[in-house]
């Protein structure tokens, strides 16, 4: 027997039919189609599964969906966005990528959602908080310790401190090279009379 449940997810409402016995987790990857949040152990020790509701890391997989109905869920899909301009990614997965902290990716997800929930409440979490915050996020792959350096990144980023080394403007968004556009802006240059510096 499916039921009609109107459910709020990263801001957009989602009206979906789903059998009463579902769990979050299954109405949002199945019924919503946002599969970020990772279907692991379903029964709550991986944290693979791990969303935001009403701002507080939940294990989806045992959540029952209609739980969720009148609640703010967030989900690995709208931290992008979220304290950045829309659609920039947040300085947890940024700093998740320049540190090195995500291997097959699996986990990446549940663990964004805890370590962004940790640092909405702490804004200079220590390195014992943030082991502590991650506690129910399993990762088969690493010794967690390029995912706290990148917690520590962020954090020292969310807090507008400028990382040693790092440009003040900020990170540098780095493309792969692309010669034809090199080619057409060296074009351009000197048509308008510039000169190229190479």
């Amino acid at each position: 027997m499916k039921e009609l449940l109107t459910l709020r997810v990263n801001g957009d409402t989602h009206q979906v039919a789903v059998p009463t016995h579902w769990t979050l987790l299954e109405a949002l990857r199945y019924a919503v189609g946002l599969t970020g949040s990772k279907q692991g152990c379903d029964k709550g020790d991986c944290g693979a599964c791990t969303v935001w509701v009403d701002g507080i890391p939940t294990l989806s997989c045992i959540a029952p969906v209609y739980e969720a109905v009148g609640h703010e869920v967030r989900t690995v899909e709208g931290l992008a966005g979220f304290r950045t301009a829309p659609g920039v990614p947040h300085p947890l997965q940024d700093a998740f990528d320049l540190c090195g902290a995500a291997q097959c990716g699996f986990c990446t997800p549940g663990i964004l959602m805890s370590a962004a929930a940790l640092l909405e409440e702490t804004v200079r979490p220590t390195r014992d908080e943030i082991r502590d915050a991650l506690s129910g996020n399993l990762c088969r792959c690493t010794g967690y310790t390029k995912i706290i350096d990148a917690v520590e990144l962020a954090a020292t980023r969310l807090r507008g401190e400028i990382v040693a080394g790092e440009d003040p403007r900020g990170p540098a968004v780095l493309l792969p090279p692309d010669e034809a556009l090199a080619a057409a802006a060296d074009t351009a240059a000197e048509e308008a009379g510039e000169e190229v510096v190479l």
